[in-house]
Parts: C-alpha cells; sequence; structure tokens
C-alpha cells in the first residue's frame, strides 16, 4: 500500500500529517504530500484514518 495526496483537490489543512506523520507531511507549496514509502502493516490503520478525515478527499491509501 502506498499514500496518494490530490495536489489539485488538497487545501492544506495539515490534518494528514497530524494523524499519519511517517507516510504524509506538509510540501513547501503548503500542501500536503505522501512520502514515497510503502505503508507498513503497522502504520495501515492511521493511514487508512487520515484518509477518512481529510475534509476534501484529497488522501488515497491503496
Amino acid at each position: 500500500m502506498k499514500g496518494f495526496v490530490d495536489k489539485d483537490a488538497c487545501i492544506g489543512c495539515g490534518l494528514c500529517p497530524g494523524v499519519c506523520p511517517e507516510i504524509f507531511e506538509m510540501d513547501d507549496d503548503g500542501k500536503a504530500k505522501a512520502l514515497d514509502k510503502k505503508i507498513t502493516d503497522d502504520l495501515v490503520e492511521s493511514a487508512k484514518d487520515a484518509e477518512m478525515q481529510c475534509p476534501v478527499n484529497a488522501i488515497k491509501v491503496e
């Protein structure tokens, strides 16, 4: 599994790195980005939580 951020939809609220900082961080443009790494089993729950909590549905975990 990997995390993805739709930069066009992202509003830069910072929720995803707050929920799952191991997979998501804020980029220099003020929007979230997903780190280019596999989501390990111990992080799946928090990554999915970040996806579900995104207010604009910009996060995908697949």
